[in-house]
């Protein structure tokens, strides 16, 4: 059996967590720059909050309903989601992390009369420790466990759904519409519509080869597993990822060289950290930026750059993106958005090197090494390298950003007694 753990409104929720006074109230939080609404407490859905919509659009209405409206803090959302993963992991040794707010928990052994006091344990013990609200779905496989988690929400009170029998599965998928099911997005949804598939039982239905042919694979798992069937395994580690990207809209459109390559620096130094993170090495780099879309002119710009040796170094790789954003930089254009992509990434276990070409040295890996042990143990951007700019001038809008409660010692929450 598997369970699937899903934080209810989880930026949202985090930004309750240090602030009990926010209980019962709405709450929203905005993407980058200030810009969209991503993530609605359940009292602003219930106000009908839209999602997705631009802030500036609803201001005045959110300001009426007296919405309290946060900035997004993903390095505070980021350290709860990992208590949050520390604490499922005293239920089972193999949790599986599928995204910021989303774990999978193998429960192979767990007797099956335990398993609804077992989910209610989870989502008490996450309340009570962590103050995060989440939905508990439990079923044999993950496919399975993705609908009880909506059942769970959508339809049970208590927060838990366990469908431990055909009967409960099948009576859950004989009412959700089939993009309810998981893997099922736009795009294939309109495939299955022209094949008179249109809900979650239908599909269960159908036969895998037919499927198949008109779709892939994977679709022909999914098929299994809402039949009860497990096709898709834990994953204890996530694979390693093939692309690393980092982009960011400015705060204020700029058409200094110096402002660019500030920006192009940050992200690249940013992106070879994730890189160390996987031990992977990168061999190319894509470096672009545009002007707005909706200024007339537009201009897009990009370079693909080879480094001359596969590497993880930010110094090298930051070198290489400055050298390509002047090449990219227009004199007279006022840019609004600019990212570099690592690729032809390289497992550094297996990167073969050239005995011609100098590599990544020993006291490179040391340097970079000490570079994330002191920026991980003392807050991020303790050490930062010059070419990234002092000014912060590359900084995102965050006017209504929170305290990092946990990353930063001046601001610790305070109690008073």
């Amino acid at each position: 059996m598997y369970a699937l753990v899903d934080c209810n409104a989880f930026y949202a929720s985090c930004e309750q967590v240090f602030r009990p006074d926010l209980r019962g109230r709405p709450v929203v939080v905005l993407s980058n720059n200030d810009g969209c609404i991503i993530a609605r407490s359940a009292e602003a859905k219930a106000l009908g909050v839209p999602d997705l919509q631009p802030y500036f659009k609803i201001a005045s209405r959110l300001r009426r309903d007296r919405v309290q409206v946060f900035s997004a803090n993903f390095r505070l959302y980021g350290d709860i989601s990992s208590q949050v993963m520390a604490t499922l992991q005293d239920f089972s040794p193999r949790v599986e992390q599928y995204s910021i707010d989303e774990m999978f928990i193998d429960l192979q052994g767990v007797d099956g009369q335990e398993l609804e006091s077992l989910a209610a344990a989870i989502r008490d013990r996450l309340w009570r420790e962590v103050r995060m609200p989440v939905g508990v779905g439990i079923a044999p496989t993950k496919t399975l466990a993705k609908l009880a988690n909506h059942a769970a929400k959508k339809i049970k009170r208590d927060g838990v759904a366990v469908l431990d029998r055909p009967g409960k599965w099948q009576w859950l998928q004989q009412r959700l519409p089939v993009d309810r099911v998981w893997g099922v997005g736009r795009r294939l949804k309109r495939r299955l519509d022209a094949l008179g598939i249109r809900s979650a039982w239908q599909l269960a239905q159908a036969d895998p080869v037919l499927i198949r042919r008109h779709s892939s694979l994977q679709l022909g798992r999914t098929i299994r597993e809402l039949n009860g069937e497990p096709c898709f395994a834990l994953e204890d580690q996530p694979p390693a990822k093939q692309e690393i990207f980092v982009t960011r809209s400015f705060a204020e459109k700029t058409g200094r060289l110096d402002d660019l390559l500030n920006h192009i620096s940050r992200y690249a130094v940013a992106a070879a950290e994730k890189l160390r993170r996987q031990d992977s090495l990168c061999r190319t780099l894509y470096v672009f930026a545009h002007t707005s879309e909706f200024e007339p002119g537009l201009y897009r710009g990009s370079r693909a750059v080879a480094l001359p040796w596969p590497s993880s170094d930010s110094r090298l790789i930051a070198r290489h993106a400055r050298a390509a954003m002047r090449r990219i930089h227009r004199p007279g254009l006022r840019f609004m958005k600019c990212g570099i992509g690592l690729l032809d990434l390289r497992d550094r276990r297996f990167c073969q090197g050239d005995l011609f070409t100098p590599g990544q040295s020993a006291a490179d890996d040391r340097l970079m090494t000490l570079l994330d042990g002191i920026n991980r143990r003392f807050g991020r951007d303790s050490l930062v390298f010059g070419s990234e700019g002092l000014a912060g001038k590359w900084t995102m809008r965050q006017h209504r950003l929170s305290p990092n409660y946990t990353s930063n010692w001046a601001e610790l929450p305070r109690v008073r007694c």
